[in-house]
Formats: structure tokens, sequence, C-alpha cells
């Protein structure tokens, strides 16, 4: 069977499947984001360009981060020139994400905007393998250029690993259920592949060569319906895509969303301000109001709450 026998459950969604093909030694990765990628660009309430983009980057830090081990974390930032200046992913190993991005409402009208995409700009990626363990960051400029495809030059020139991603997500409209109370809603979709030869990487070995080539013409025939249909089982589209190379599915990793902020967390920032710099904070109701960048939340205090904090 081109499939392990008895192999991990794929949920159909919020999930990263780990796979490798048997015959040509290549590692791979599928994404699939409902909830979870409704659950973190939702709050934000942001027009489609930026949702889009975070939406992308999400699916990205999945798909980089689920290698890590437990306790690991990767962190994935985009600065662009474009209309969305800043994108922040991050993975927490296992299976938690979170994300927010930054952009300039006014050069969202320009109507070039979707075919601009993020301009030109820095990538740049933080993996911590987790206690004990140097944490190591690389950059890598880009120019114009999608986020698949620079995450993917990333690993290529700075790891030296050969790689092939491809990103989708899109809106999915879901009907109203046979319920009075119950609305037609959209909700976001994304998914992704991400294939990988370690192999390949050593000079001279042309059978790896090959065997990459051919995984990575296999591969660029997935189209993004197939990435993002939760009706169609992974097991059935990496057999679509790869039985000739004797796929296996090795684990599932469950994904979820999740935010580090906390009310007493924000205290203990707000706290080490002085007494001018905190009278500055308050706004017209004479309270400090601190807005998570990630999940959203929203802290409120008094400068009589944040005295007796810091006494």
């Amino acid at each position: 069977m081109p499939i392990e026998q008895q192999p991990p459950r794929v949920p159909a969604d919020d999930s990263v499947v780990v796979f490798r093909t048997r015959r040509s030694n290549v590692r791979g990765r599928l994404v699939r984001l409902g909830k979870t990628l409704d659950d973190i660009v939702t709050p934000h309430a942001m027009p489609d360009a930026p949702s889009r983009f975070l939406s992308e980057a999400i699916a990205v830090a999945a798909l980089c981060g689920s290698a890590l081990p437990d306790g690991g974390n990767l962190n994935l930032q985009v600065r662009a020139s474009g209309p969305v200046s800043i994108l922040v992913a991050d993975y927490a190993a296992p299976g938690r994400l979170r994300g927010y991005a930054r952009y300039d409402a006014a050069k969202l009208d320009d109507a070039n905007v979707q075919r601009a995409g993020l301009g030109d700009g820095h990538l740049a990626l933080t993996l911590d393998s987790g206690p004990g363990e140097e944490r190591y960051q690389g950059v890598l400029a880009f120019e114009n250029a999608a986020l698949q495809a620079t995450t993917a030059a990333y690993f290529e020139q700075r790891e030296g690993l050969p790689t092939f991603i491809r990103i989708a997500v899109a809106n999915q409209f879901v009907a109203a259920r046979r319920s009075a109370s119950s609305t037609p809603e959209w909700h976001r979709r994304g998914g992704g592949l991400m294939v990988q030869s370690l192999a390949a990487q050593r000079d001279g070995d042309d059978d790896a060569a090959e065997d990459w080539r051919r995984v990575e013409m296999l591969a660029a025939t997935v189209e993004d319906h197939e990435l993002l249909d939760p009706d169609l089982p992974v097991e059935r589209l990496l057999l679509r895509l790869f039985h000739e190379e004797q796929v296996a599915i090795e684990r599932v990793i469950p994904l979820t969303s999740f935010c580090r902020c906390s009310r007493a967390k924000v205290e203990n920032v707000l706290t080490a301000f002085g007494a001018a710099d905190l009278a500055d904070m308050r706004d017209d109701d004479g309270r400090i109001v601190v807005t998570c960048e990630f999940c959203t939340s929203r802290y409120t205090f008094s400068l009589d709450e944040l005295k007796q904090a810091g006494d």
C-alpha cells in the first residue's frame, strides 16, 4: 500500500500532516486551516488584502514551525514597502499559532494593490528549538515576491535545502443552517504544501537531484482548491500527488490559536513606567487602555490600580 497501514487519523481541518516519500526520500508537510485561521484573523477586522497576507503568513508559519520539537518556537516577520508593512506569525510547538498585521489604509485604495503584493522588503525567521538550545535567526531580502516563494528561497539560500512551497487562502461562504437563529457567514480558509529534500543538497548526488526534480514537479501540480477543500481528505490528496513515490504519513499535528498576553503581564509592564508617563497614556475617560496586537484583547486600568500594583 502507498500509505502505511493504520496511519494516524487526519482531521479535515486545523492540522499539519507530516509525510515522506519512500521512493525519493523527500520530506513534506501539508497544512489545512479553518476555525483556527478564523480565530486569529477575524478579530482584527481588517480589509481583504492584509487579512489575506496574514492568512498566508500563518499557513507558512505552521508548515515551517511544525518541524520543531515540543517547546520550540518559530517567529516569522515580514517588513515590506507595500500597503501591508508588517506581518508577524508565531508558531509555538506543538501546534499553537498567533499573528498580526500592520497596514496603511490609504495605500489599500490603490487599484494595483492586488498585483503589487507585499512590495520590497525583508523576511526574518527566528527559530528556537527549546530550553538549552541556541536561538537562530536568518534574514532574506525580497523584491515584490510572494511570501511562499520568498520562504522557499530562504531555505534554499540560507539552509541549502531544495524547497517547494505552495500556499492558498480564500473566503468560504457557509450557508445558514436550518435554524431561525442561524445566518449565512463568510469564513477564512487556508492550506499549504511544503516539500524538501535533504539528500539533493549533497554535491554530486545525481540520483537524489533527479528524485527531487521529479517530486517537485509532482508537488507543483497541486491546485488551490485541493489545498482548501475540507471534503477532500488529505490522504487522498497525497496519494493523488505522490502515489508513485510511495507516500507515507508519519504524524499529524493539531493546530489551535493562542496568545501569551494576560492582564497581569500588561500590568507588570505598565507599572515599570513613571507616574508622568502613565498620566500621558490616559484616554479621555482618564483610563489607560492597552490592546494586544495579536489577539486584540483590551485591558483597561486606572492610575489608582497601577499605583497600588506598583507599591
